[in-house]
């Protein structure tokens, strides 16, 4: 015979299942629109933590999501790497968390060091580096600095919403430009266009390159991935007209996701040469830490009928694991998938002249700023 509280549970699991849907790791629609994620859990270095109703209806009292800026003085902002897969050594990422909401992106699990959640907490509670290009000029200053290009964008978007407001991407390509060093970044956003001034003098000077992320051409996809980046048609207009600007752009087939966009790897390559596009490269959807549990819900809110078929076919390309992050396999995959996947892209923009050469970016002309209290040189 079960005991009192047994039974009380086994009355009350459908119940209490409903409430921990609406008020604990998942959360109700209306709060979240216009949001990516659909869960918000507890950080990793963080314990726990379920709201619960109590019966008095205060799940209902709680407010939509609203977006949240957080000013940060860090103390540098160039971030350097060793990583033998990837073409830089360094980069700036002007913001912590990014509006845009993609539900795949693999920089959500930074939140977990802030102790916020890489889901919701991510697209909503963000930060923002004000003195970024203080802090640039200085480290360029200094001496026995050696120029390689700067990427951006390689964490966070620079030009997610936010930057309309606090400009701090603006004021990072002034000092660039100032230095003559090379740039190279990479964004979902139409707002790279406002600094198209800028970006077109340094590309006079070969110090500059704009990668432009196309995920999908679906925008019913596209909205429901990333609800608050461009639109497909919108993306491929900012590379067009970047590319007439004299900029030299490169389209990011990325992420590539199995039975989701993978199919269209071939339309959005067409639709880039089109734009001007004269390079192209490509990412394998990768879940590293809390960002596999934020895309499995998406897929089972957005996709149910093919949640299961996408997973099965990520894991055949991993080892047998949602994410394997060894290097030279966690951008590209591995197994005969992932290698089709790879064949696929590669005829394709041999197919449009996409590739034929990569362009070098100058850092030649690098001219260090004078360091502040520093003396100006005389020739």
């Amino acid at each position: 015979m079960s005991s009192p509280s047994h039974r009380f549970a086994a009355s009350r699991i459908a119940p209490a299942q409903r409430v921990e849907d609406y008020v604990g790791v998942q959360i109700d629609p209306e709060r979240r629109r216009g949001r990516g994620a659909g869960i918000n859990p507890s950080g990793r270095f963080e314990p726990a933590r379920q709201l619960f109703d109590d019966g008095w209806g205060s799940a209902d009292d709680l407010p939509p999501f609203r977006t949240e800026v957080q000013e940060e003085q860090p103390r540098r902002i160039i971030t350097t790497n060793q990583s033998p897969d990837i073409s830089f050594d360094r980069s700036i990422n002007a913001y912590r968390g990014c509006e845009h909401g993609c539900v795949y992106c693999f920089a959500r699990p930074t939140h977990a060091y802030m102790g916020l959640s890489p889901g919701v907490d991510f697209e909503t509670r963000l930060f923002a580096k004000p003195n970024a290009a203080q802090l640039l000029e200085r480290e360029l200053a200094k001496p026995g600095y050696q120029p390689r290009t700067m990427a951006i964008g390689t964490n966070t978007d620079p030009y997610q919403p936010i930057e309309k407001r606090y400009r701090i991407m603006r004021e990072i390509l002034e000092v660039l430009e100032a230095a003559d060093h090379p740039v190279g970044i990479v964004t979902k956003s139409a707002l790279v266009l406002r600094d198209i001034d800028i970006l077109s003098r340094m590309a006079e000077r070969n110090l500059c390159k704009v990668a432009l992320s196309v995920t999908t051409l679906d925008r019913k996809l596209a909205r429901a991935m990333e609800p608050r980046a461009a639109t497909p048609e919108r993306r491929l207009s900012t590379l067009r007209l970047l590319s007439e600007a004299g900029i030299p752009t490169t389209v990011m087939v990325a992420p590539i996701i199995p039975a989701l966009n993978e199919s269209e790897i071939e339309r959005i390559l067409d639709s880039a040469a089109a734009a001007g596009v004269r390079e192209a490269g490509y990412v394998l959807l990768r879940l590293p830490l809390e960002v596999r549990d934020v895309f499995k819900d998406f897929l089972e809110r957005a996709y149910p009928d093919r949640a299961k078929h996408v997973l099965s076919v990520i894991r055949s390309m991993r080892g047998g694991k949602d994410y394997d992050a060894t290097w030279g396999k966690r951008m590209r995959g591995d197994g005969p998938y992932a290698w089709q996947i790879g064949r696929r892209f590669e005829i394709a923009a041999r197919r449009l002249g996409l590739n034929r050469e990569r362009r070098q970016l100058a850092t030649d002309l690098f001219r260090p700023p004078v360091a502040e209290g520093g003396q100006l040189s005389l020739f």
